[in-house]
C-alpha cells in the first residue's frame, strides 16, 4: 500500500511510513531517518535518467533507499555499518518486493564510489561529534572518525566523473570536494543539490 502509493507519486506521511519500522527505530526517525518528502525530492534529482545507481552513504534503517527505489527508476544501494539496521531494511524490501534496492553491511571506508553514479548523504558521521541522540551502543563515537570518514568521502567523490550528482541533507560540507558546484538549495540551506563540474 505505502510503496504502491509512492510508485503513483501519492504523498505519504512520515507517521505512516515509519510504522514499517520497529518501535525503537520509529523513535529514532525524526532525528536520524530522512523524511519521505525529502527522500522523494533528493531521489528525483539523483535519478535524472533510468537505471542510475545511487549510493546512500550511511543508510541507517534504509528509509531513503526504500523511498527512492519505489518512487524512481533508479537502483539504490545503502551502506550501513550496523547489522541490525541492515537486517531491518532488508526485511522491509523483501516483504514489499522492492527489487531495485540493496543494503550493504560495511563501513564506508570499504566502499569504492566508482561502482555508483550518484550519491546521497544525510550527515551519518555527525554521531561521532554529537552524542545527544545515539542510535545504539554498538558504535563508540570518536571525533577523529568524523574527520577520517569525511576525508574518505571527499577523496572518493573527487575521483567521480564530471557531472556526477550529489545531494546532502544537514551536512557540514566537510565531505564535499571543490570540484562540486552547488546547483541549488532548499529548506533554508539544509537540503543541497550538487554537481561535479570539473
Amino acid at each position: 500500500m505505502i510503496f504502491q502509493a509512492l510508485k503513483q507519486n501519492i504523498d505519504i506521511e512520515d507517521s505512516v511510513f515509519n510504522k514499517l519500522f520497529s518501535t525503537r527505530n520509529r523513535r529514532l526517525a525524526e532525528r536520524h531517518w530522512t523524511p519521505v518528502a525529502i527522500a522523494k525530492i533528493a531521489a528525483d534529482y539523483l535519478v535524472n535518467k533510468p537505471n542510475k545507481k545511487v549510493l546512500d552513504i550511511g543508510a541507517g534503517v534504509g528509509k531513503f533507499c526504500l523511498v527512492g527505489a519505489a518512487s524512481t527508476k533508479g537502483f539504490f544501494y545503502g551502506v550501513e555499518q550496523r547489522a541490525s539496521l541492515i537486517k531491518s531494511a532488508n526485511k522491509i524490501a523483501e516483504k514489499h518486493n522492492i527489487e531495485n534496492v540493496k543494503f550493504i553491511h560495511s563501513n564506508i571506508t570499504e566502499i569504492s564510489f566508482s561502482d555508483y553514479d550518484a550519491f546521497y548523504f544525510y550527515n551519518s558521521f555527525f554521531e561521532n561529534i554529537d552524542n545527544s541522540c545515539p542510535i545504539d551502543k554498538t558504535i563508540v563515537p570518536k571525533s577523529e572518525l568524523f574527520i577520517s570518514y569525511s576525508d574518505y568521502v571527499r577523496n572518493q567523490l573527487s575521483k567521480t566523473p564530471k557531472y556526477t550528482r550529489l545531494v546532502t541533507y544537514w551536512s557540514t560540507w566537510e565531505e564535499i570536494p571543490e570540484s562540486f558546484d552547488l546547483e541549488y538549495s532548499e529548506l533554508n540551506g539544509v537540503l543541497n543539490f550538487w554537481r561535479k563540474m570539473s
